[in-house]
């Protein structure tokens, strides 16, 4: 392999020698010393061969074409000693001698035989290398070099550049570029221009690779150095035979890689010469300039445009290289990294260079030397790698020198440098962003924006700007990046929000009329702004994907896709697969990534609270610059309420001084005010400015340059006064001022001059002459200005004015009118002279922040898109909307709806309701769907807009909330717009659609019929269908809306039951869902079939009802669990239907279908069985026999069957269930059916007994919460089946009623035992509501009935129960009772009257036995209150009036003619004339008195019941009646002469036993006598007013018969008699005799004498009986009691022998009178006993 080494080599260089001394030019004069040192080497050659024995002596040379035989003797010729004849060969001016030459050296270095890296003898401390490149491209002496030549040294420097075994570096490789770069330039030979032009490309590409490489290399091993391509950094040996010992040992030959790099070489070269031939040709053949290549491909470097540089290039490589290359170099790592950024900022500097003015021509070398220099500086930046993106130097370069140049070249008017200058930027912002913060700032706000807003601009210019930002606006890391950093930062110009501004106007076409550009142009225009905007929000769902979730989409990345799109799982979006791969996990491609790789100690974090506060003070703050600059005070006074601004004059002075953004003439204005505080900011603002060695000039151009001096002589007086003093106290030095005041005229007077000079107003300039003169006296000292001094002001402010800096933003105003568009050369030159200022704010602006580093936050945070969008919205929808308003261009279309819908699902990604609606509802207006659109006008961009708004109801449900409104109404009227296009059913059309059909177009019909494709229908239903994947809150609005559009539907004139359909079918779908989302849902549905179920339209309703049906049949099939409540809330509709809808066909199909469900699945129902009685208590109340029917017989079967199988499951119901059998019971109209619900209710009090324990265990979780465990089985079982039984007997006719009360009663008999006391409150409270029907105004049959029957029917039960379990009852209600029955007897009615006394009667005559003192207290009380509360006083004074008494005379007549045949009775004493009111007494009075009367005879008829009653009490019913009858009997007897004595003692003792008296104690009885006395002395007062009973009378009371108290005067006193005489004999009393005799003979004797004083035989003989009674008694007393009696009223004794009275009555008188004589010994007894 040596051999072949050698060979190689020495081919090499003998055949070049032989080929250089065979040249005919060999032999001129001048190339004699190169023919001497051909033939030296030569021969110096052949020694070493013959030495070495590769041959013979006296042999030639080796040919070229023949192969050398081998020899493996190391036998190696140095290549580095024979360098001198191919460098003489070089200098030679014969091209073919230079070709052979460079071709030599060329192959030698690409063979790896001539590495140079020896020192080289002529140059010390340079190596051989160096002169050997000096000497290649020395052979180029510009334009007029031979084009062989030129190519050669192409060749030759690329193989130096690119080998391994070579090294260059600085200056020499520096040179290499240049070379070819001249070359480039000068050849004219379109091969040779392009072999350079790819030439430089691969030399860029192997000088920055090498770099990039070098820092990976330094780890690798030693023994992998040499097989790693690209290692550098080791100087290679210069000679075969030392690369050769050195290296290996022979082991691993050198050959192959020489072969390798022969054969890369070769083939390197072989494709450039071959690439460039191929495409001059092609120019050449194009007859095109070469400046056209790239004008569609901007990224393309290889085949780029050529331009033109001349050969004074040289300087600006001589001046890079011959700074300070100590210090650059301390800063590289490496010397590769310093070759790098040689080259770079060579080119960097040539990019700078300014062309011509005018037009260049494009084959100048000018123009062509920046374009090819931008197209290597645009290679460098698109493939730089770390090192590069990194290093400080070459950031530094790019800062102070290409973004200057990018500021210049940025706005040039040949197009090729603009665009590539736009390409440049556009790398820039990709992989710099972190370093050049300022810089893109700049170039976004001065160049790209203010080319977009400025009219005059051109339309190629605008049309570049669009291309570079369609490339940035698809990268997601730049464009949140450019918001968090722009937008979000205090100080920077919001570059995201006029960008989207800016391509909004753009997007609507708003600009192509200033522009004159053609439709055509006008079209591209807006298609590549709604590219742009397109892009940008695809880059905003791209960065946010990671918050979405889709349910129809296994994958969480959701792709974007167009309407006419194959569906979203088949199909990747152009964007998601670009950047799919390269997305970071926050977002973002690893491509803008690559840009901070290793400066993250120049990030900040993007907190998204932090950034949004930011962006949120700066809205304000923008807020207030802008006030300022209308107001400046008002906003100075926003700003530091907004506490953004300082309260003191510093504050405001320093934010006058550093906030470009304000109004340079407000500041003026602001500063020259008059008042206090402007003065003192105006001082503060001033003493900021530093004037020190400064000249005046210099020192008011820099004040002047910050703000635009006020036009009032006073204002800019008090600014030049302190101005004047401010430069005095900065140069206090200065001799040429004495005072301040000479500082002030002097300024005032520059003021003065430049408005002079500079005005166009003033025609008549001043002359220094003049201006000099002016300034005469104005110094304080003896001598004036020097005129030299004044000469010189004068001359400055002449050649420049005075003038503020250049606005950030300039831009030509618009020509004044309306006319659409300027001439084209106008345009052009407004646009040139914009260019300019632009050009020139750029540049000065790149340079002041050449040097400023800004910390640049790299956006992660998904949350960033949020405020993004809430900025952008509105021009994107604007942008969106027109275009699909007045564009029918599918393109732009497609586009418009692209963008709609990336708008969309970030306004729902981040919930964002107000704009997400806004959006869908301007989707929703394009389907020309709505109400008010003409239908007629469907086009082909109307059908994809309603796919879109398809595809988003099916990709966004999740996150649509109310906007599922709009998508529902277009679905809707999407079905009508289908059966337009198909012709069915015409009858739901309205009328003007239904015409409409006949008149569309063959192309509308077409469209519309478009909607019925089966496309359009699948999509439809894949909503309904994917509903059931949409999360718990989507389905809850997609089912809101769905409802809300039904309803719509139904009003309609012919309502659709579209919706309707749709809901049912949704209701199948989602019914698998969990039961929290589920009853969310069933809220809402529920809501809307109750709404629909009550529809008029009967068919309608019976829809609603059946889809009700099935699905709760479907439902009903799940079960459900204890405790849980669905059922009910399913169930819920029918209720309502069944209460609202008064049609008979849909009440009755309510009823089937709960009765089918309880047959079919009544295993299954738990909690709906609540509901199930509730529809069964509505129908219960129905008309229709059917309906109730069928009701009852469900529910009898629910009480008769299910109770006895499942009760337990359904014991939550049971107070629904009574209620419905109570119902049941009190629908009049079918009594069969109300006794049969009675009979249930005795069935339900039977469960409830067998099951009290699952009342317990059953704990409502509504109601019973807090109710106690032991008494749930009360409050949910006996007391609902109680209640409803009181409801029957308040509510039913006589026969239900009478058989609920017998239930009730029955029931609470037989299982009143289980009743605690608290239940038997509550049951009583119930059972007294029976009597509140009395306090109804009803008519006075029924009121009677309901007394007559029901009232005492109830009393007597009530008493029963109290006797049954008076034990427990007595000392809880006992007063309750008694309160009750004072309240009955209280009332207008004699029966109820009656049956209150009686059951008080029976009351205690039952249970007195148990009675203790106080009860008997509290049951004395009673009476007490009864008869005080009955006592009719007002007979005593009621007069009839005046006018109505003859009235009343003449009414009494025919009432007493009326009345003559009646009969009055007595309730327990026999008819009688004498006796107090009866019924037969209640006949018709007198109208006016009728009610009145009434009521005082019921007073009447209850003190007749009390008096009994006690009677009844203290000795027991019909007692009294036997004494009577006894001892009128014992009287006749004596009568008749027979005794009956023993007999009598036996019945005085049987009653000694009966009644209570036993029970009561002394003072009890007293109380009850008084009552008596009461009650007697007021009959007695009646009855003796002989002219009150007249008048009574006469008005009609008592009918025929003068009214009389008669039976009460006498029945009140002899019960009085009977308890007192029983209290004088009872033994128990013995301690209370001599009261009570005291109060028998005040009795007696009252009685006595009120006999004597009786007018009337009648009523002396009503009295008989009483005083048998006294007389009797009297008889029965012992001697010494009768004594005391006798004496008392004897002499009433002896005037009653002067009446008749009857013979009884003087039978006892008169036995009287003979035991008087024994007693008070008048006589013996003996004497008595014979009379007797």
């Amino acid at each position: 392999m040596q051999s072949n080494s050698t060979k190689t080599k020495e081919m090499f260089i003998v055949r070049a020698l032989e080929k250089i001394l065979a040249d005919k030019d060999i032999k001129r004069s001048h190339h004699s010393q190169l023919k001497k040192s051909c033939d030296t080497a030569l021969e110096q050659i052949k020694a070493e061969l013959i030495s070495a024995g590769q041959i013979a002596e006296g042999n030639e040379l080796p040919c070229a074409a023949l192969p050398l035989p081998k020899n493996d003797a190391a036998s190696i010729i140095n290549a580095e000693t024979y360098f001198l004849p191919f460098e003489l060969a070089c200098k030679s001016r014969s091209p073919r001698i230079v070709v052979t030459a460079l071709d030599c050296l060329q192959k030698l270095i690409a063979y790896g035989h001539l590495t140079g890296a020896i020192q080289d003898s002529a140059n010390p401390g340079h190596l051989l290398i160096d002169r050997i490149v000096i000497t290649i491209y020395g052979c180029f002496n510009g334009p007029q070099t031979d084009e062989g030549v030129q190519l050669q040294i192409i060749k030759a420097l690329l193989t130096v550049v690119t080998s391994q075994h070579v090294e260059i570096h600085e200056f020499t490789l520096l040179q290499a570029v240049r070379t070819c770069y001249d070359i480039y330039l000068s050849s004219k030979n379109l091969v040779n221009q392009t072999t350079a032009r790819a030439t430089l490309t691969q030399m860029l590409n192997v000088i920055f690779a090498r770099m990039e490489n070098q820092v990976y290399e330094v780890a690798v091993p030693a023994t992998q150095v040499e097989s790693t391509a690209g290692t550098t950094g080791t100087a290679l040996n210069g000679s075969i035979s030392s690369e050769c010992s050195n290296g290996n040992g022979g082991e691993e030959p050198p050959s192959p890689p020489a072969d390798s790099d022969e054969v890369i070489a070769s083939e390197l070269l072989a494709e450039i010469i071959t690439a460039a031939y191929n495409e001059a040709m092609k120019d050449l053949s194009d007859s095109e300039s070469p400046a056209d290549a790239t004008n569609g491909n901007p990224n393309a470097h290889s085949n780029g445009n050529p331009f033109t540089e001349s050969s004074n290039s040289d300087p600006d490589s001589v001046e890079l290289h011959s700074e300070n290359d100590s210090v650059v170099t301390a800063k590289f790592t490496h010397i590769l990294q310093k070759d790098a950024f040689l080259v770079f900022r060579a080119l960097c500097k040539l990019s700078m260079k300014p062309l011509p003015e005018g037009h260049p021509d494009p084959k100048s070398h000018e123009l062509r030397s920046k374009v090819l220099s931008l197209h290597l500086l645009l290679l460098i930046l698109q493939n730089a790698g770390p090192v590069f993106r990194s290093n400080e130097m070459f950031i530094m370069a790019i800062k102070q020198y290409l973004c200057v140049a990018l500021s210049n070249n940025g706005v040039s008017l040949v197009p090729e440098v603009f665009e590539l200058s736009l390409s440049i930027f556009v790398a820039l912002l990709s992989n710099f962003k972190v370093h050049l913060k300022r810089q893109i700032e700049v170039f976004f706000k001065e160049i790209f924006l203010n080319i977009l807003e400025a009219s005059s601009s051109s339309f190629e210019h605008k049309w570049m700007v669009i291309q570079a930002l369609t490339r940035i606006c698809a990268d997601a890391q730049s464009v949140v990046d450019i918001y968090v950093n722009y937008d979000c930062d205090f100080s920077a110009a919001n570059l995201f929000e006029r960008l989207v501004n800016d391509l909004s106007k753009i997007a609507q076409g708003r600009q192509a009329l200033e522009l004159g550009a053609n439709p055509m142009q006008e079209k591209s225009m807006r298609i590549r702004g709604l590219e742009c905007l397109v892009s940008i929000l695809k880059c905003m769902v791209e960065w946010s994907k990671d918050l979405y979730v889709n349910p129809n989409m296994p994958t969480p990345a959701q792709v974007i896709t167009s309407p006419t799109d194959p569906p979203p799982a088949d199909n990747v979006d152009n964007l998601s697969a670009h950047n799919s791969s390269l997305r970071s996990t926050h977002g973002g491609s690893s491509h803008s990534l690559n840009s901070y790789g290793s400066v993250k100690n120049n990030e900040v974090l993007d907190l998204p609270e932090a950034l949004e506060e930011r962006k949120m003070r700066k809205e304000v703050m923008e807020t207030g610059i802008e006030l300022f600059n209308r107001k400046p005070k008002k906003g100075v006074q926003f700003l530091q309420e907004k506490q953004l601004l300082g309260p003191s004059c510093q504050d405001i002075a320093k934010w006058l001084h550093e906030d470009e953004r304000l109004d340079k003439t407000v500041i003026g204005n602001y500063l020259g005010e008059n008042d206090d505080h402007s003065k003192e900011v105006m001082c503060t603002y001033i003493d900021i400015f530093d004037f020190r060695q400064l000249e005046v000039v210099a020192a008011l151009r820099i004040l002047l340059e910050e703000f635009r001096l006020p036009g009032e002589a006073q204002k800019i007086d008090r600014l030049m006064e302190k101005f004047a003093s401010r430069y005095c106290e900065c140069n206090p030095q200065n001799q040429l001022f004495q005072s301040a005041d000479t500082v002030y005229v002097l300024a005032f007077s520059i003021i003065m001059l430049t408005t002079d000079l500079h005005s166009p107003q003033v025609k008549h300039k001043m002359t220094k002459e003049q201006y000099i003169k002016m300034n005469r006296g104005i110094s304080d000292s003896k001598d004036d200005l020097p005129e030299e001094y004044l000469s010189s002001i004068y001359d400055e402010i002449a050649e420049h004015e005075i003038k503020m800096k250049n606005n950030t933003t300039v831009v030509v105003a618009k020509p004044a009118g309306k006319q659409p568009f300027i001439t084209e050369k106008r345009r052009k030159l407004l646009w040139n002279l914009e260019m300019e200022t632009i050009s020139t704010t750029a540049t000065n602006l790149m340079q002041s922040v050449s040097h400023v580093k800004s910390p640049f936050t790299s956006a992660k945070h998904l949350e960033h898109v949020r405020p993004m969008f809430k900025i952008a919205w509105t021009p994107f929808l604007a942008a969106f909307s027109v275009g699909l308003q007045v564009c029918d261009d599918p393109e732009i279309a497609t586009l418009c709806l692209d963008g709609i819908r990336c708008a969309i699902r970030i306004a729902c990604i981040f919930h964002m309701s107000l704009e997400r609606d806004a959006y869908v509802q301007a989707l929703a207006r394009f389907t020309l769907l709505n109400a008010n659109s003409p239908i007629n006008e469907m086009k082909p961009k109307n059908i994809d807009t309603i796919k879109t708004l398809i595809m988003v109801a099916h990709t966004d449900g999740n996150y649509l909330g109310t906007s599922w409104l709009d998508i529902v109404k277009c679905i809707s009227q999407l079905e009508l717009a289908q059966l337009i296009g198909t012709g069915v059913r015409p009858q739901f059309l309205s009328g003007a659609q239904t015409t409409l059909k006949d008149s569309l177009n063959p192309s509308a019909k077409e469209h519309i019929g478009e909607t019925s494709s089966q496309s359009v229908v699948v999509a439809v239903d894949r909503i309904f269908t994917g509903s059931m994947r949409l999360d718990g809150d989507a389905i809850v609005d997609f089912v809101k809306a769905l409802c809300q559009v039904s309803v719509d539907e139904l009003q309609q004139p012919q309502p659709r039951m579209f919706s309707l359909q749709k809901i049912v079918e949704i209701s199948y779908y989602n019914m698998e869902r969990i039961r929290l989302q589920w009853s969310r849902i069933w809220q809402v549905l529920g809501e809307h079939f109750n709404t629909v179920g009550c529809n008029n339209n009967e068919e309608i309703a019976f829809f609603a009802l059946d889809s009700l049906r099935q699905l709760s049949m479907k439902f009903m099939e799940k079960g459900e669990f204890s405790n849980f409540r669905f059922q009910k809330d399913f169930l819920r509709p029918f209720e309502h239907i069944m209460k609202k809808n008064d049609s008979p066909a849909i009440r009755d199909m309510v009823v089937r279908c709960i009765a089918q469900m309880v047959n079919s699945q009544a295993h299954n129902i738990r909690s709906g069985w609540k509901n199930i009685f509730s529809i069964f208590h509505l129908a219960a109340g129905d008309h229709e026999e059917p309906i109730v029917e069928l009701a009852f017989q469900t529910t009898g079967k629910i009480i008769g069957e299910l109770y006895r199988r499942q009760f337990a499951v359904m014991v939550d119901s049971f107070q629904d269930a009574v209620k419905c059998l109570s119902e049941f019971a009190c629908n009049a109209r079918f009594p069969d059916t109300s006794m049969e619900a009675i009979r249930l209710v005795r069935n339900c009090a039977q469960c409830v007994h067998d099951s009290p324990q699952l009342f317990a265990e059953h704990a409502g979780m509504e109601n019973d919460a807090s109710v106690a465990e032991e008494d749930r089985v009360w409050v949910r079982g006996w007391f609902p089946m109680l209640f409803s039984l009181s409801c029957v007997v308040n509510r039913c006719k006589l026969d239900v009623r009478t058989r609920g009360l017998t239930v009730l009663f029955e029931i609470v008999k037989t299982h009143g035992d289980s009743f605690k006391p608290n239940w038997w409150k509550d049951l009583f409270n119930v059972i007294f509501r029976i009597f509140d029907n009395m306090k109804l105004p009803e008519h006075l049959t029924e009121k009677s009935e309901w007394m007559t029957t029901t009232c005492n029917h109830a009393l007597y039960a009530i008493i029963d129960v109290f006797t049954q379990y008076f034990d427990v009852l007595g000392h809880l209600l006992l007063e309750e009772l008694f309160a009750q029955l004072h309240w009955c007897v209280q009332q207008s009615n004699e029966q109820l009257a009656r049956s209150g006394t009686n059951c008080l009667e029976n009351l205690v005559i039952s249970n007195g036995f148990k009675f203790n003192e106080v009860t008997w207290d509290k049951t004395c009380q009673c009476i007490l209150d009864i008869f005080n509360a009955t006592l009719p006083k007002e007979l005593l004074t009621w007069r009839p009036s005046k006018n109505e008494q003859h009235q009343a005379q003449q009414e009494a007549l025919q009432q007493h003619q009326l009345s003559q045949g009646q009969l009055q009775h007595s309730r327990r004493a026999s008819a009688s004339q004498h006796s107090n009111v009866s019924e037969s007494t209640q006949l018709a009075l007198a109208p006016p008195h009728h009610a009145h009367f009434e009521a005082l005879q019921i007073k009447c008829v209850v003190q007749l019941e009390l008096i009994q009653t006690m009677d009844n009490i203290v000795f027991f019913p019909a007692t009294s009646r036997k004494e009577d009858a006894e001892t009128l009997a014992q009287a006749a007897a004596d009568l008749t002469g027979s005794r009956g004595s023993s007999q009598s003692q036996m019945l005085d003792c049987q009653r000694e036993e009966q009644g209570m008296y036993g029970y009561l104690r002394t003072r009890q009885l007293f109380t009850l006598a008084d009552c008596l006395m009461q009650s007697h002395r007021f009959a007695k007062r009646f009855n003796a007013d002989q002219e009150q009973r007249n008048v009574l009378w006469r008005a009609g009371f008592k009918g025929s018969v003068k009214p009389n108290l008669l039976k009460q005067e006498t029945a009140s006193l002899a019960c009085v008699l009977r308890i007192f005489f029983k209290m004088y004999g009872d033994e128990n009393r013995r301690s209370d005799w001599p009261g009570i005799e005291k109060e028998l003979v005040q009795v007696c004797k009252e009685a006595l004498a009120y006999f004597l004083s009786m007018q009337s035989e009648a009523h002396r003989d009503a009295w008989t009986s009483l005083l048998l009674l006294i007389l009797t008694r009297l008889l029965k007393m012992s001697d010494a009691r009768f004594a005391t009696h006798v004496s008392s009223y004897y002499n009433l004794l002896c005037e009653m022998m002067c009446f008749d009275l009857k013979l009884e009555l003087r039978s006892v008188l008169r036995r009287v009178f003979m035991r008087i004589g024994p007693v008070f010994n008048i006589m013996n007894v003996n004497v008595n006993a014979s009379v007797k």
